[in-house]
């Protein structure tokens, strides 16, 4: 929203550059903080006027300026109590007044904000305050309170054009929004702030080319204007100082445009573009980044750092105000990782604190049943069918208006209920797959097949049905071939980023190829994972890669259950060389299933094993134990490695479970371990 309220202050003539106030000649104190604010050293101002309200606590000059420069490097917290103190010490000044509540509204403190409006009288400040008031309204989404104040504004004034447009956008008008935007855009002339809602509007309907267009405005006219800020600098590796949050920086609206930019690639799942928008930004200190950015930076991040991840949610949480979408993502992100008794403290604390208002009526349904699925899963998938049911209905609704509007030929319609159908299979799938989960948990594979067969109607073209589909199929043994079925079109569609695939799908259609005597194909397939990770070796030499080593690992493993124990154990041991760059917590998951039911195998006398063979895994044994004594069997999200065991199949390593020791929690100490088991067999 445009509030047209800002702090004011006048720059005079500049003077020397002082480390503290008290090294400046008698009589200098004003012109050279003047001159230092002119010059954009908010940051130092701050410093000297804070020492100096030390000895003058009441400063009337300090607290004024010092409330300014807060609110240029966006600390409008700072700013606030600056103003409030101004407020009690001169409660006849209005424009203190005035300020105080911008910067309450302006720091989230909505309700404060709406007091501190209420006691301006002033008929000076009417206009002004209207606006604010309308600001603060549409913040706790009273829609139809700040409609009544957008309305008392001239039709033709661009503030309330901006309004109507922003109010627009909130009631979820998108394309009304989008033509209001521009409309006033095309009044002022450039604006970064409304290239950016306008690109937000784009974003909102799906319209990804132009609202990347608008995104490449801002960021082009922002390098443009101002290189000072060192756009992209970071992504290139070149070490800068930060640029804070100056006020140019907001002005710019880089920030957002960036944000948006990681937004629009993690939804169209492009995920190291997102986080490469994210490190374009104008470089900042951890503690200097905003809400939002730090949201996203959790979010890109989580599958290489979830550690890291939750620490940042969990710190957004507790510092309003918060992006409305943290709460949702902390405790999807706690189920997905198997921190189920987390998930529900936290709701339970919230429900009691009145603050679930943030999740739509749908998220509250799905982690309600989600937090059963451990304590009571009979109940959990009848809460996921009674949602499932909901979202077919949906489906069969939208399905009905887009056959009604091609009949009536009318394509606008088309191209909104589609969107909208799309949108409904999006939220329909986490559904199926959680209820699908259950049974997967119990491996009950056929029952699993059964749930997918049921949505086929409506999710036959979505990725993750045909994935989860094919790994059903997988699972069943007796499939393989209809397995190869929906593996392939998924492993082709990304053949020539081939890498880019889940390591374990490529590895499951491997197997089925071979278990339907297509070796010819497993073979080729495995070629060009292997000249794929020879490219990556040579452009980059410390990049790791594990796509090959998972593959034979797989086959390996499926040769140890058919029982030809010497040749799968020969092509585990094979798969991890180098072991400095192919042994891992994933791999060493892996390995260490087959040689565990080898060890079982033995130990029952059903198999008896050459001595070159025992030689093979005893060295085997030393070279993990050699290469893996930094390498956790375990990542705990929320501890870092080795905090807690990983849930049951979850192959990752992550997830909640028993304490364990950390002094156990390497490869190095069931390497041992494992070398102790076999030589008490051999002896």
């Amino acid at each position: 929203m445009n509030t047209g309220v800002k702090p004011r202050t006048a720059a005079q003539s500049a003077a020397a550059h002082p480390t503290n106030l008290y090294q400046l000649p008698e009589g200098k104190y004003t012109a050279t903080i003047y001159g230092m604010i002119r010059d954009g050293r908010f940051q130092d101002v701050i410093k000297l006027l804070t020492n100096e309200l030390q000895s003058f606590p009441k400063s009337r000059a300090a607290l004024s300026l010092l409330g300014y420069c807060f609110f240029q490097v966006q600390d409008f917290a700072g700013a606030a109590n600056c103003y409030e103190q101004l407020l009690r010490a001169y409660p006849e000044i209005d424009e203190y007044r005035l300020y105080y509540a911008q910067a309450l509204y302006k720091s989230g403190q909505y309700q404060p904000a709406q007091k501190a409006c209420q006691t301006l009288e002033n008929p000076e400040f009417a206009h002004k305050v209207i606006k604010l008031q309308s600001a603060i309204k549409y913040e706790m989404d009273d829609l139809q309170g700040c409609k009544l104040l957008i309305d008392q504004g001239a039709p033709d004034d661009t503030d309330t054009m901006i309004n109507q447009a922003c109010l627009l956008y909130k009631e979820g008008k998108y394309e009304d929004a989008c033509m209001k935007y521009a409309e006033t855009l095309r009044i002022t002339g450039y604006q970064a702030e409304l290239c950016y809602n306008l690109a937000l509007c784009h974003y909102q309907l799906k319209q990804y080319v132009p609202a990347l267009k608008n995104i490449a405005d801002i960021i082009e006219r922002g390098i443009r204007d101002h290189p000072e800020l060192s756009v992209g600098m970071a992504t290139e590796g070149i070490e800068v100082r930060s640029v804070g949050n100056s006020q140019i920086l907001h002005e710019t609206y880089l920030i957002e445009a960036f944000n948006l930019k990681a937004a629009i690639e993690y939804r169209l799942k492009n995920f190291e573009s997102a986080r490469e928008a994210l490190t374009d930004m104008p470089p900042r200190l951890e503690q200097e980044l905003d809400p939002v950015t730090l949201h996203n930076q959790a979010l890109t991040h989580m599958d290489d750092d979830p550690s890291t991840g939750f620490e940042k949610l969990n710190f957004l949480l507790q510092q309003p105000p918060t992006p409305p979408e943290v709460f949702g993502n902390l405790l999807l992100l706690y189920c997905k990782y198997g921190y189920l008794d987390m998930a529900g403290d936290l709701m339970a604390e919230s429900v009691a604190m009145g603050s679930v208002s943030t999740l739509t009526p749908y998220l509250f349904e799905f982690l309600e049943a989600s937090l059963l699925r451990q304590s009571s899963p009979e109940e959990a998938y009848r809460k996921f069918d009674d949602l499932a049911t909901k979202h077919v209905d949906i489906l069969r609704k939208l399905t009905k208006q887009v056959q009604e509007a091609r009949q009536n030929m009318d394509e606008e319609t088309v191209k909104r209920v589609v969107n909208d159908y799309d949108d409904a299979v999006e939220r329909y799938i986490p559904v199926l797959m959680a209820q699908a989960k259950i049974y997967w948990d119990m491996e009950n594979y056929a029952s699993v097949e059964k749930v997918f067969r049921k949505s086929v109607e409506f999710c036959n073209e979505h990725d993750v049905w045909k994935l989860n589909v094919a790994h059903v199929l997988f699972m069943q043994e007796s499939k393989y071939k209809e397995a190869v079925s929906f593996y392939e079109p998924i492993v082709k569609k990304h053949y020539e980023n081939i890498l880019d695939i889940t390591a374990i799908v490529l590895a499951n259609l491997c197997v089925a190829y071979i278990m339907t005597s297509q070796n010819e194909e497993a073979e080729e397939l495995m070629r060009k994972i292997e000249k794929e990770e020879e490219r990556v070796a040579y452009e980059d030499p410390a990049k790791r890669t594990y796509h090959l080593c998972i593959v034979n690992l797989v086959i390996g493993t499926l040769y140890c259950a058919k029982g030809n124990y010497e040749f799968g154990i020969s092509r585990i041991i094979k798969s991890l060389e180098p072991f400095n760059k192919k042994l891992g917590t994933d791999t060493w998951y892996y390995a260490k299933r087959c040689f565990a039911s080898l060890f079982e195998t033995l130990a029952k006398h059903m198999i008896i094993l050459k001595d070159s063979v025992f030689a093979e895994i005893l060295a085997f044994f030393d070279a993990c134990e050699l290469h893996g004594r930094k390498i956790p069997i375990v990542i705990d999200p929320l501890g870092g490695p080795g905090a807690q065991n990983s849930a049951a199949g979850n192959s990752t390593g992550y997830g909640g479970g028993e304490t364990l020791d950390p002094a156990r929690n390497s490869v190095a100490y069931e390497a041992r371990l494992l070398k102790s088991l076999f030589l008490r067999l051999y002896e």
